[in-house]
């Protein structure tokens, strides 16, 4: 293209109103109440957690985002969630930069979609005065600091900077840094720094786990709209309304594909990975042998509170494979970042990895469950409550009527299938066969704590019969 211009140039050619294309991001603020064309903004996904916005306005070269125009989205726990909006400065652009739909980043390819003008103001605007003046101060580089002490003040942070092998200014001194704070004014541990020049942010960057008295402290690139973003949060964040106790629910049972269970030692589990890492990250570190991870094969494993344990499991297609795996990759590392973690790998069964991702030790297998141990499984409910008739109901000297008609027990989550299935064994039976309860009495009621049941597999021929045979009983009790 360069050729053709310049040769275009050469032969006379003049160009009226030439487009001026920025090479790099300029930086800008959005308010709350800017309206945003809805015909130049974008939707990013699938971005490397790492991105910064300068990296995205790179994998939009040769079109111009508007000033601030990129806004990294965060997940409710305030981490980046690989999408991003982008706001271009005409439709013409922002057509072009669709076409960069299933491009790549590295290795990973780039989807990029339509959005809307409310969507980046709702994500990139920002009402707070304080955030506006800090973010007027005309700094290039701004960085996110994570993990402070919640004692921590401004001057500890230029110290921090100023110290060590790559000392750097902070832009404005302590006019500089901004501290997040709840509504109520307590510390977040976060704070945005702003800085003057790209040299001073290499600099700043390079600090990544520095300490600040015993704690290591977070850096990352960050954008005007994160801080928009992260202030709206605290701001805006309200209390957890009083929710009243609600009785437990039964254990949510995860897709058969998810959860295998099998003395069979078809599995691995990794042990030590960083807290960072992502299923991307293990892929990588599993080599040549992630092509024999079955379909959603990789299960992170989280504690109690959400957060990585630095475990996971890993279903493969066989036992060889599974063992091929665990003796190669043991102890190999995995550079993550500045990172060199080695890695524990285990051979295990199915069992292992079930207990482990459920809490719970997968139950023998059995031919066929009375109703009484179905009802006992956590996960065993009627469809509905069994109502019958209540003597306090019925008429003083006329007999009581018979049991409604039979219902069959469903297992949840499942709804009525054929054969009937729990959710750990797929029992098969008669076509002709059903399960019925039978010897209630009239005035019984259903329950789960109730006395158990007598229950009885009959065939559809004798139906008929047996129900002539319980109206029998139930006007001579």
């Amino acid at each position: 293209m360069i050729n053709v211009i310049q040769r275009m140039i050469k032969d006379g050619h003049v160009f009226q109103d030439p487009e001026v294309i920025n090479l790099v991001l300029e930086p800008g603020i959005c308010s709350k109440d800017e309206e945003v064309d809805n015909n130049c903004v974008v939707r990013a996904r699938g971005l490397p957690w790492q991105s910064s916005d300068q990296d995205i306005a790179k994998f939009f070269r040769g079109l111009n985002v508007a000033k601030g125009g990129v806004a990294l989205c965060l997940s409710p726990m305030g981490r980046r969630n690989g999408e991003a909006l982008v706001r271009f400065v005409n439709k013409e652009h922002r057509d072009m930069a669709l076409k960069r739909h299933k491009h790549h980043i590295g290795p990973r390819y780039i989807e990029v979609y339509k959005s809307s003008g409310e969507e980046f103001v709702r994500v990139a605007g920002g009402a707070s005065g304080e955030a506006h003046a800090f973010l007027s101060r005309g700094a290039q580089v701004i960085v996110r600091m994570r993990g402070l002490p919640y004692d921590c003040v401004a001057k500890q942070v230029i110290e921090f900077f100023a110290g060590g092998q790559n000392p750097c200014q902070v832009l404005d001194a302590e006019d500089g840094v901004l501290f997040v704070k709840k509504p109520d004014g307590r510390a977040t541990g976060d704070a945005f720094v702003l800085f003057a020049k790209e040299e001073d942010a290499e600099k700043a960057l390079s600090k990544h786990r520095d300490c600040i008295g015993v704690r290591y402290i977070e850096l990352f690139r960050s954008t005007t709209a994160e801080v928009q973003q992260v202030l709206n949060r605290a701001i805006d964040a309200k209390p957890q309304p009083d929710i009243p106790p609600m009785l437990p629910l039964p254990p949510q049972l995860l897709p058969q594909y998810v959860i295998t269970s099998g003395t069979r030692k078809d599995c691995v589990r990794l042990r030590g990975l960083p807290y960072e890492a992502l299923v991307e990250h293990i892929l990588e570190f599993m080599g040549e042998y992630a092509k024999h991870i079955v379909y959603r094969g990789v299960h992170m494993v989280y504690n109690a509170q959400g957060q990585p344990s630095g475990e996971a499991f890993i279903q493969m297609d066989s036992e060889n494979s599974a063992f091929a795996c665990a003796s190669q990759r043991h102890h190999r590392y995995m550079i993550f970042g500045k990172k060199q973690r080695y890695i524990e790998v285990f051979q295990c069964s199915g069992d292992d990895m079930h207990l482990v991702l459920t809490g719970t030790p997968p139950l023998p297998a059995k031919s066929l469950l009375s109703s009484d141990e179905i009802m006992m499984q956590p996960t065993a409910y009627p469809p509905g409550p069994i109502f019958t008739p209540q003597t306090a109901m019925m008429p003083q000297g006329l007999p009581l009527l018979a049991p409604p008609p039979f219902q069959t027990l469903v297992c949840f989550p499942y709804a009525p299938l054929s054969p009937p299935m729990d959710p750990w064994h797929h029992r098969v039976h008669a076509p002709t066969s059903c399960i019925a309860d039978v010897g209630v009495h009239a005035t019984a009621t259903f329950g789960l704590l109730d006395r158990p049941m007598e229950s009885l597999l009959i065939n559809r021929e004798d139906m008929d019969q047996r129900q002539q045979m319980l109206t029998l009983q139930a006007a001579n009790i």
